[in-house]
């Protein structure tokens, strides 16, 4: 069976990604971070569902490392902060939206090169952006792009779900732009009300899953997975005939 490595595994999509992987029979390596205050109650609950933790270091070497022992077949990069959390002190987007996943990047490049990369990226990604959220994120693509390892891409809009931290703009925010969303559908602007509309966490988490099984490569069409459930079950037998024939 596959092996995957899960790097934000606590977050609103990593969470609902560690249970549909499980669910598909895969073998997961859920990342907390070491110094994580929930170190233990994680813990408990991704081993409750069959995973496996790790806790390495948020350095090249550390990782590499873990690489090198986990050998994964796909990486999950699902990392992001938010204002709220760099104002205490938490790292801002560039130390940990970008920062990171080009740590992550690289040590998949020197331990686990034959990996597959699945990267959370935003809706609104452009190499020109002023904005210093979505800038993170196009820094990461263009790393992307550069690097030989295989990898897909997802933009999603506003993700909604229970979170551990509240954000009430994003609450607003988001059925206010579906409304206008539905009103351009409406009107012939079905694929931009598709693209930006916004989704649950655990609906993304499955498309990424499915995305991950199915080998896809680019810039997902998000919501097409969604609709399309299942797929990931014809790669599952796949990769079961590989492992019988390795």
């Amino acid at each position: 069976m596959p092996v995957a490595f899960i790097a934000g595994a606590t977050g609103l999509t990593g969470r609902s990604v560690v249970q549909f992987l499980r669910d598909a029979k895969v073998d997961v390596v859920a990342h907390i971070r070491p110094d994580s205050k929930r170190l233990d109650e994680w813990t408990d609950r991704f081993e409750a569902l069959g995973a496996t933790v790790s806790t390495a270091e948020w350095t090249v070497d550390a990782m590499s490392a873990a690489f090198q022992t986990i050998k994964p077949d796909m990486v999950f990069a699902l990392l992001g902060t938010t204002k709220k959390r760099s104002r205490a002190g938490d790292g801002d987007y560039d130390s940990v939206d970008y920062a990171l996943t080009a740590l992550l990047i690289e040590s998949a490049e020197m331990a686990a090169a034959s990996s597959r990369f699945i990267y959370l990226s935003a809706v609104g990604v452009t190499p020109t952006t002023r904005n210093r959220y979505l800038s993170a994120r196009a820094k990461v693509e263009a790393r992307l792009a550069q690097s030989p390892l295989a990898h897909c891409i997802a933009r999603p809009s506003f993700i909604l779900g229970q979170r551990d931290d509240k954000r009430p703009l994003e609450a607003l925010g988001a059925p206010l732009l579906d409304g206008l969303l539905a009103t351009m559908g409406l009107l012939g602007g079905r694929r931009w009300s598709d693209q930006y509309r916004s989704m649950l966490g655990t609906d993304l988490a499955m498309a990424l899953t499915e995305a991950a099984l199915a080998g896809l490569d680019g810039i997902l069409d998000v919501p097409r997975i969604i609709a399309a459930k299942g797929r990931y079950q014809d790669r599952i037998a796949n990769w079961d005939n590989e492992s019988e024939t390795n």
